[in-house]
Parts: C-alpha cells; structure tokens; sequence
C-alpha cells in the first residue's frame, strides 16, 4: 500500500483518535471519585502514558509493517502474542467505534430534536458509517485529510474552554487537603487510560507512514504531549467554574462550564464540538480499524477475502466496507456499552504486550519495567466482573486462535 502518511497526519490521526467522546464526559467522573484532588489522576495517567508511549515508540521504530501495536507483539513475541494484541485492538476499536456512534446521534438529537427519536438515530449512525467508509475507499491520503481537519475543527471549543474559562476559575476549587487514597486514585486513573487510549489504534496503518523510525516516535511526542496539556487545563478550568457541582454534571461538564463562564453560545459552541470530535474520532478509527482486520486475514485468522486490496486506489476495501458493517450492526444493537471498562482492559493488556516488545527488541530496561509495574497498579482498579468478562474474551480468543492453527497445520 502506499506510504502517503507524514508526521503531521500522523500527529493528527493520534490527537484525533485521543481527543473523542471521554474528555467531554470524563471531568465529572473523576470529580465524583477524588473531589478536588481529581487533577492528580490526570498526572498519574499522564506519567503511567508517557512510559506506556515510550515503548510503543520504541518498538514502532523497529517495525514499520501494518498491524502497529499488534504487529510490534508478533514481531518480538511470536505469533500467539500477537494474535492477542491484534484481536484486543479490534475488539476495543470495534466497540468504542460503534459507541461513539451513538454519541454522535444523541448529540445531534440534543441540537436537532428532529433526530431524537429510535429511527433518526438509526439513520444518523448509518449516514455517518456510509460517509466515512466512502472517503476511505478513496484512499488513506483523502482519509488522513480529513481526519486532519476534523482534528482542527474539535479543538477549537475546547481551546475556548481552557483559555476562556481560566478567569473565572476560583482557587478554593482547586486546594487539595488530603490525598486522595491509592485505591480510589487506580480507579480513577484508570477510568481516565479512556480519555488518553487512541495511540495504539493510530499507529495501525504503519504499514502506510512515510520513514516510520522518524515519523511515528515524532508524532507521538507532538500528539501526547499536547493532550496531556489541554486535559489538565481543561479539568482545573471545569473544576474552577464549577467546584463541587462538577462531579453532579454527568451529561455534559464542559458545556456546563462554559454555559456558567461565557454564556449560552459557549455551550452551543462546545456541544456542536463534542458532535463534530465524535464525528471525526469515527472516521480516524474507520481507517485504523480496518487495518487490524485486513492484518488478520492476511494472516489468515480471518477469511482471505479480507486482506483483498483495491487495484486502483490501493486499499484494503472489503476490510473497510465489512468493518463498518459490523460497527453499524453494533450501534443498532445497543447491547454493547457497558464494554467501555473492558475496553480499558484490553488497551492496558495491550500497551503490557508493547512494554515487553519494547524491552526484547533492545530498548532501555528501566522505561519497559516501570511501564510494567504501573500497568499493574491501574489494573487493580478493576472489579471481579470486569476480571470475569475480560478472561472470558481471550478464553474465546485462545480457543478461536487454536482451531485456526490446526486447520493451518499439514496432515501428514
């Protein structure tokens, strides 16, 4: 496939997968949890991260085939590993895809209640799946264009926010008495691996980035740095505003912050820029997403027909146009949002799966282990059903992986 990706698309697509549907919901969430010690998750995350990030950019310098994160793990780890770290990848873009379908139909039902019913929804979801798969069976360059753009679109309200807030941030809001104990901040932090995850899903097409061994570690400084810096800002900015009524503001905190700060066109602003960062975060995940899966039928995990590549447009588009079918039968369904931990799962055992490549590929042991050590610790905010459901996923995965090597196996 052609390598049409530079580093600022790179950075863009990363921003974009990054920047979705959490930011926006997220700040009350952690508020509920520490009070006004939440700030202090987002540097926790922000550190566990950076090592996280380190590693995966370590190893994205070594291997520039398609696949990203799962193809980091297959290469240094063999092909069971490997397989684990493609299918977890699919299984958290598939589901956080069609989840943030909805999103974009519940937020448009909000400023358009002509579409708040069941059936305008249902037809929101199908024209924004239908939009994106046709600008990328165009190519990865129109798609990375646009996704580009999209990116820029998105942070604008949440730059008005963060700068236009900060006047009216109080200080009592923001003194933190007592620290918050380590139970309660693992939980916390993790809950927040969803607003920082995007990265691995990003890095998929690698297969597509121009000079990969300068290009990916560049774009996920440039990307991540600038993330971590707006979600601190944009907490502090609605914790400031809005104080212990943050943590009450479910649906829509940063709207509300900057309703109370700037006035009711601020709000306007920052719900039409939620839609439009859930609008482009489904079209960056369009085009990583189907990379996993034409990954997996090149490998043969999946029917061939998959890993077929346009001969004119050089793109995977039975992977594309089948992706979005699946993606579109979930949102329907609506069965499936109560995956968002088990997604965090399945991120977390992913970037595990990295630090460990990271390290057999010849990085420093130091960042690899202590990737390790924190990818624990976060993973003891999980409950025993969010244990249970996450064993049972690679259960079924271990048994789908054995009954494929055995029809693959030569009888003698």
């Amino acid at each position: 496939m052609v390598r049409a990706i530079g580093t600022l698309g790179l950075s863009s697509a990363i921003v974009n997968l990054t920047i979705g549907a959490g930011i926006f919901r997220l700040p009350a969430s952690v508020a509920a949890s520490l009070g006004f010690a939440a700030p202090i998750a987002y540097l926790t995350c922000a550190v566990a991260m950076g090592l996280i990030v380190w590693c995966i950019a370590e190893a994205g310098k070594r291997v520039s085939s398609t696949g990203g994160p799962a193809a980091y793990v297959a290469v240094a780890l063999g092909g069971y590993p490997g397989f684990l770290a493609g299918i977890l990848l699919w299984m958290l873009g598939t589901f956080a895809t069609a989840a943030v379908s909805t999103v974009i139909a519940a937020g448009l039902g909000q400023l358009m209640p002509a579409l708040s019913g069941r059936a305008g929804q249902l037809g929101v979801i199908a024209v924004v799946f239908t939009f994106w798969t046709a600008v990328n069976l165009r190519g990865v360059a129109a798609g990375s264009r646009l996704v580009t753009a999209a990116t820029v679109a998105k942070l604008v309200p949440l730059l008005v926010v963060a700068v236009g807030g900060l006047p009216f941030v109080h200080p009592a809001y923001l003194r933190v008495d007592h620290l918050p104990p380590a139970g309660d901040l693992a939980r916390a932090s993790f809950l927040l691996v969803f607003a920082f995850s995007g990265v691995e899903s990003a890095l998929v097409p690698s297969g597509e980035v121009r000079d990969p061994s300068r290009t990916v570690p560049r774009a996920i400084v440039i990307a991540m740095t600038g993330v971590t810096v707006l979600y601190i800002t944009l907490q502090i900015v609605a914790q400031g505003i809005l104080g212990p009524q943050l943590a009450r503001a479910t649906s829509a905190p940063l709207a509300d912050a900057a309703s109370l700060s700037l006035g009711g066109w601020a709000r306007l602003l920052v719900l039409w820029g939620a839609t439009i960062s859930t609008f482009g975060h489904l079209g960056g995940m369009t085009l990583a997403i189907s990379r996993i899966v034409y990954a997996l039928a090149g490998d043969g995990y999946l029917p061939r027909v998959l890993a077929t590549v346009h001969s004119g447009r050089r793109v995977p588009h039975v992977a594309i146009v089948a992706q979005a079918a699946l993606a579109f039968a979930l949102a329907a369904s609506g069965t499936f949002e109560q995956l968002a931990s088990l997604g965090n799962v399945s991120a977390l055992a992913l970037y595990l799966g990295c630090a460990v490549a990271a390290w057999k590929m010849g990085g420093r042991a130091v960042v690899p282990v202590l990737a390790g050590l924190i990818i624990a610790w976060l993973l003891t905010g999980l409950t025993w059903p969010e244990w249970l459901a996450f064993g049972i996923c690679i259960a079924l995965a271990t048994l789908a992986y054995v009954v494929r090597a055995r029809t693959m196996t030569p009888q003698p």
